[in-house]
């Protein structure tokens, strides 16, 4: 059995649908009964981990190992990989969102019998945070029109994550996730537009306008220091790009245009 946390997650629901596509036996720590997830998938509380047996692999998300929790996850499985971030060996942005990522891998590599660690670059998928204005008709608004990462299709994370939880050849292998092509903020806009086949601009405003903004729309003061720190340094120089995916995949990582089209429905009204 495969225990997956953050089972309601971008990666996480797309690592069960690939699990579950291979005949495996895949329960999902939440504390929604009612999370959207698939029927054969088993829930279990996070206070209720004591009486699991052995586990194959356990795919874990940060917060996961703090306290009892990763405790528990690590010593039962026979393989954990863990979800972190480029960050943590190309720094950007603020230090202590950094740390998070060190602290979450410490706890893995220390208790885990095999591990596999996963630092990824920004998803595709955090471009869905501009589909409102998108389909509104509206362009999109924000600070730091040029900073340039190879942004990683989701996808691409979950087939890498099923991969490793499920092949014993990446215990002890820490891979750097990444798309192979670098964009800017205004890259990856006019990549929807061209998706919806509709002409997209980004325009560029002040950081600390994007703050306010996203401080009134009543988020918390972490949402605006993640996303601007980071840009910050990547209007400066470019994230890293690799070909991780690849390599393991033996097929070239999803473009993000590729990822686009795939998901224009989320941009059209």
């Amino acid at each position: 059995m495969f225990l997956i946390t953050g089972a309601t997650g971008t990666i996480g629901r797309a690592v069960t649908r690939l699990l579950l596509a291979r005949g495996a036996e895949v329960t999902a720590v939440t504390r929604d009964p009612d999370a959207g997830l698939p029927p054969a998938v088993r829930r279990i509380h996070p206070d209720d981990l004591t009486g699991l047996g052995t586990l194959e692999g356990v795919l874990i998300s940060p917060r996961a190992t703090a306290g009892t929790l990763g405790d528990v996850l690590a010593r039962k499985a026979e393989r954990a990989v863990l979800l972190s971030a480029v960050t943590v060996q190309e720094p950007a942005g603020y230090a202590r969102f950094r740390e998070e990522f060190q602290r979450a891998e410490r706890a893995v590599l220390e208790t885990a019998p095999a591990w596999t660690v996963l630092r990824c670059t920004d998803f595709a998928a955090n471009a869905l945070s501009w589909a409102g204005r998108i389909r509104a008709g509206a362009g999109v608004h924000g600070a730091y029109a040029g900073a340039r990462t190879s942004t990683v299709d989701e996808r691409d994370v979950a087939a890498v994550a099923a991969l490793a939880l499920t092949e014993p050849d990446h215990a002890g292998h820490t891979y750097v996730l990444t798309g192979e092509e670098s964009l800017t903020q205004a890259d990856r806009v006019a990549a929807i537009g061209a998706a919806i086949g509709r002409p997209l601009e980004f325009t560029e405003v002040a950081p600390e306008d994007v703050r306010r903004g996203l401080l009134a729309a009543g988020l918390p003061g972490e949402v605006p220091d993640r996303l601007l720190g980071s840009l910050a340094d990547y209007a400066r120089r470019p994230g890293p790009t690799t070909d991780t995916v690849r390599r393991l995949l033996g097929r070239p990582a999803t473009t993000f245009s590729h990822w686009a089209a795939d998901h224009r429905a989320a941009f059209t009204a």
